[in-house]
């Protein structure tokens, strides 16, 4: 039983595909570490430990069951299995899965959620909105 192992699907029930490749930095927060402090990374993030801080992901945000983040998320694509107590900006889509846990507000364009998470907040898909509010602290 693997811990992200349902696929995600789009209206015609096409498969989507990951954000992971090889080119993609990948990092992980360990079930035994805590971060203290902001977190930025263009590349992929799997938290399984605690976060206390804003985080901004550019591609993908992973958030294992029992994981806990603290503070605002603003990424491309969240899939939340742990617990959130900030809002979540996300420019492509959320995806909260039966353990989920959320206090704060989502704002994104697409949004899953499995039966048995939890929202408490505002549940908000703008995609104008989401994009500008939503937009990438580096300027290329």
């Amino acid at each position: 039983m693997g811990l992200f192992s349902n696929a995600a699907r789009d209206e015609e029930g096409n498969e989507l595909r990951r954000r992971r490749t090889d080119q993609i930095p990948f990092s992980i927060i360990a079930s035994d570490m805590t971060v203290i402090g902001d977190l930025e990374t263009e590349g992929v993030v799997r938290v399984e430990g605690r976060v206390r801080g804003t985080v901004r992901v550019g591609a993908q945000i992973l958030v294992a069951q029992g994981a806990v983040i603290e503070g605002d998320l603003h990424t491309q694509e969240a899939v939340i299995a742990g617990q959130v107590s900030g809002a979540i900006h996300a420019r492509e889509r959320v995806e909260l899965q039966s353990t989920a846990m959320v206090s704060g507000d989502i704002l994104t364009p697409r949004i899953s959620i499995i039966e048995g998470a939890k929202v408490t907040g505002e549940v908000k898909m703008d995609p104008a909105g989401s994009a500008e509010t939503v937009g990438s602290s580096h300027n290329s």
